[in-house]
C-alpha cells in the first residue's frame, strides 16, 4: 500500500437512474446485514487514494463500492441537482450510469441537459469517466456521436463479441461470462474512439477514447441480487416486450455471480489505467 503521500487524489461522481431508490454506501467495516446484503462482490486493493460522491443511484453499488474499496469517502447527491452540482461533476472524475429515459429527451427531461452540459466541459479536461447504459449515450452525445432506437430492445443476459481492440482491453475480463443488456437505443461510434464490443441487436456496445473515457452500453454494476427491484420497475415493459421475467430471474441467480466477480477486475484495471 502506498502511503499517504504517494496516493493519486482522484474524485468519481456517480449520476445515476431518475428513477432511483435512496443510496445507502456499504462501508468496509459495516456490520448491518441489510447493507452487506445490499453491497456486491466487487472489491478492489487499496492502492490508491479516490475520493467518491454519489447521485441518488439505485445499482451502482458496484461501481460504487469498487471505488470506496480504494480508500473512498461518498456522499449522496440527488440526480436532479446535476445542475447546481455542475462544478463537481465538471471536474471530478466520474461514473454516469442508466436510467429508463433517452439521451435525446432533454425537452422532456431538462436535467439530461444539465448532465450533458457538465459532461461537455468535464470532458475538455480529460478526467476519467465511465459511462453504463444511458451514461454511455450520453457521452456518445457529449462527444458528438448520434444516438437513435435500436432495430429492437435487448433486455436479458447474452455473451460480448469483442473487438481486437476489446481483447486487450479491461473488458477481456467478460470475455467468458454473459453480462445484463437493458435498453432501447444504441450508440454510434464518436470521432477517434476504439470500437470494443457488440452484439447482434447492437453492433457498439462499448467504446473507449484514449485511458480516460469509457462507454459500455451494457450493465456490469447491477447487483444480482437486486434484480427484483428491475423486474418489479419494469414490469410494463418486460410484458410490452413480451419478456418472461422468471427467465432473468433464473438467469441472474446463474450468472450474477461470475459477472460480479469479473465486473470487480473490469472497474479495478480500469481504475487503475484512468489514474485513480
Amino acid at each position: 500500500m502506498l502511503d499517504d503521500a504517494a496516493h493519486t487524489q482522484c474524485t468519481v461522481t456517480c449520476l445515476h437512474r431518475l428513477d432511483a431508490a435512496p443510496f445507502t454506501a456499504r462501508w468496509p467495516n459495516s456490520t448491518d446485514e441489510s447493507e452487506a446484503r445490499r453491497s456486491t462482490a466487487v472489491t478492489v486493493p487499496v492502492t490508491e487514494r479516490c475520493s467518491l460522491q454519489g447521485c441518488s443511484v439505485k445499482d451502482g453499488e458496484q461501481a460504487l463500492d469498487a471505488a470506496a474499496e480504494r480508500g473512498a469517502d461518498a456522499v449522496a447527491v440527488d440526480a436532479v441537482e446535476v445542475g447546481a452540482a455542475h462544478g463537481a461533476v465538471a471536474h471530478h472524475d466520474e461514473v454516469v450510469l442508466g436510467g429508463p429515459v433517452g439521451a435525446n429527451d432533454t425537452d422532456r427531461y431538462p436535467v439530461l441537459h444539465d448532465e450533458l452540459t457538465a459532461l461537455r466541459a468535464r470532458l475538455t479536461t480529460q478526467r476519467p469517466t465511465m459511462g453504463i447504459c444511458l451514461g454511455a449515450q450520453l457521452l456518445a452525445c457529449a462527444l458528438g456521436a448520434a444516438v437513435a432506437p435500436g432495430p429492437a430492445k435487448e433486455i436479458g443476459y447474452a455473451p460480448l463479441a469483442f473487438t481486437p481492440e476489446g481483447m486487450t482491453s479491461a473488458l477481456r475480463h467478460l470475455a467468458d461470462v454473459p453480462v445484463l443488456h437493458w435498453h432501447n437505443d444504441c450508440f454510434e461510434l464518436p470521432a477517434g474512439a476504439r470500437h470494443l464490443a457488440s452484439t447482434p441487436r447492437c453492433p457498439h456496445q462499448a467504446f473507449a477514447v484514449g485511458a480516460h473515457i469509457l462507454g459500455l452500453q451494457f450493465h456490469l454494476e447491477t447487483d444480482h441480487r437486486d434484480i427484483e427491484r428491475w423486474l418489479m420497475g419494469h414490469a410494463e415493459a418486460l410484458l410490452a416486450a413480451d419478456i418472461d421475467p422468471r427467465t432473468l430471474r433464473r438467469d441472474a441467480a446463474a450468472v450474477g455471480p461470475k459477472l460480479s466477480r469479473q465486473a470487480a477486475d473490469v472497474v479495478t484495471e480500469w481504475l487503475d489505467e484512468a489514474g485513480c
